[in-house]
């Protein structure tokens, strides 16, 4: 048998491919323009949702040894086909790439393609409709923790397209959470507190206040979720998170709501519907402001949206007939109006989870004096949309310039402790010497608790 003969590389030669492989890896796992947020990074990329499989309305936390999946679906404007392939990294609790290598993370290939997609049908504005679940044969996680999932398009020198943000939870404690009045007279009626307690009987902790660290969102967001609290008493398998002041949240209002699932019978909300050549036009009845309102309670989703048509004959499958919605449902331009005075030094936004939770300039509203009104348009499909007004504030007046301040929905909604929110805990757990973050309990629960 002839001996296959390996040619010895120079010891400078081989740590210098080695340099260069580490760095290529490093650029797949970091591509131009990355944030670790929620973000669409292409106009021609709309309806983007991320969540369990089956459960329209949950957040993307999946538990490490379910049989559970997460689906991906968005739609492409441009209609055509093209190649977009995914990647997932592994990330720390503050959502930096940890310092684990994808195999370590990962069973099966480090990327793949996006296999699954379809054609709307007979709709105005045609699109591709893609989907992808995870896990899935090509591609499974091995750890617990937080993962960011990048979409790329490698036919146009693998432009970024999408992130998202999912936590996958190895359920070790129990977590307890309760409501309380907010601690500062100042918050009492307009803010939510939440204590909670975790039990850790399965889960042997040397240093809790060293190596434990808790995140809380409010309905999902992770814009405003308050991270990196520690256990504040300890006692015998039981970490105790109370606080005063601390893990407090501003109440907001009910959501307000677009019901756009029919463009023949319009909601009562909906001001007219008309059918041009090449798509719907929407528009909305002016909203007013509410933040010196009363608080109001009525059903909401919490932000969240839906894909749904009634204009379309439906069967009594409800899991196809929201899979035949992706395809059928149609896109429209919509208008929305916020009758109010001009508000100087701040710019306001249409605000939910269809906006990832950010100011984006294509929700951008603006002042219509003639109106009295801020207005403007987006692209909306059909479906029932939660929504809110947000301002947020300007260095100067001049718009060019950086923007500064969080996202204020008071300014126009204002707040109350009545409001009913969805919270999520999330338990993270990195032992002394380990290299990663896990993420050892997550709950989720409303304020109705």
């Amino acid at each position: 048998m002839q001996k296959t003969r390996f040619m010895k590389l120079p010891t400078r030669t081989l740590l210098l491919l080695l340099f260069n492989f580490a760095a290529h890896l490093q650029g797949q796992n970091n591509p131009a323009g990355l944030k670790n947020i929620d973000y669409v990074y292409a106009d021609h990329i709309r309806s983007v949702q991320f969540h369990i499989d089956g459960l329209v309305l949950s957040s993307p936390i999946i538990d490490l040894n379910s049989a559970a999946k997460l689906e991906l679906t968005f739609d492409d404007l441009d209609a055509d086909v093209k190649d977009y392939f995914y990647s997932i990294v592994h990330c720390d609790r503050n959502w930096q790439p940890s310092n684990l290598q994808e195999m370590e993370y990962l069973d099966g290939f480090a990327e793949e393609r996006i296999q699954q997609y379809d054609f709307s049908f007979k709709t105005l504005w045609p699109y591709t409709h893609y989907t992808l679940k995870l896990p899935n044969r090509d591609m499974r996680w091995r750890l617990s923790g937080n993962y960011l999932l990048l979409v790329y398009d490698e036919s146009n020198n693998r432009e970024l397209v999408i992130t998202r943000r999912f936590v996958v939870v190895d359920q070790q404690v129990g977590i307890s959470p309760r409501f309380l009045r907010a601690n500062n007279v100042s918050k009492l009626r307009t803010h939510q507190e939440i204590d909670f307690n975790v039990a850790h009987k399965q889960l042997r902790i040397q240093n809790p206040q060293q190596e434990i660290t808790a995140t809380i969102m409010q309905n999902g967001r992770w814009d405003n979720a308050i991270t990196g609290v520690v256990p504040k008493f300890i006692r015998p398998e039981l970490m105790i998170f109370d606080y005063q002041d601390e893990v407090v949240f501003p109440g907001g209002k009910e959501f307000r709501y677009a019901d756009l699932r029919s463009f023949r019978r319009v909601s009562f909300n909906v001001a007219s519907v008309r059918q041009e050549e090449q798509s719907y036009v929407v528009e909305m009845k002016a909203d007013n402001r509410r933040d010196q309102l009363p608080y109001t309670t009525f059903e909401d989703i919490n932000g969240n949206f839906i894909v749904e048509t009634n204009d379309q004959n439906r069967g009594r499958d409800r899991q196809e007939d929201y899979e035949l919605d992706q395809l059928y449902a149609e896109y429209a331009d919509v208008s929305f109006a916020l009758s109010s005075p001009p508000l100087p030094g701040y710019d306001i936004y249409l605000f939910g989870a269809f906006t990832d939770w950010q100011p984006k300039a294509q929700y951008r509203l603006e002042y219509d004096p003639k109106l009295e009104a801020y207005t403007g348009w987006t692209i909306l499909k059909q479906g029932y949309y939660d929504y809110m007004y947000a301002a947020l504030p300007r260095q100067s007046n001049n718009r060019n310039k950086p923007q500064a301040g969080p996202l204020d929905v008071g300014l126009i909604e204002g707040h109350s402790d009545e409001t009913i929110n969805e919270y999520t805990i999330i338990i993270y757990y990195r032992p002394y010497g380990s290299r990663y973050d896990q993420a050892v309990g997550a709950v989720t629960f409303t304020s109705t608790l």
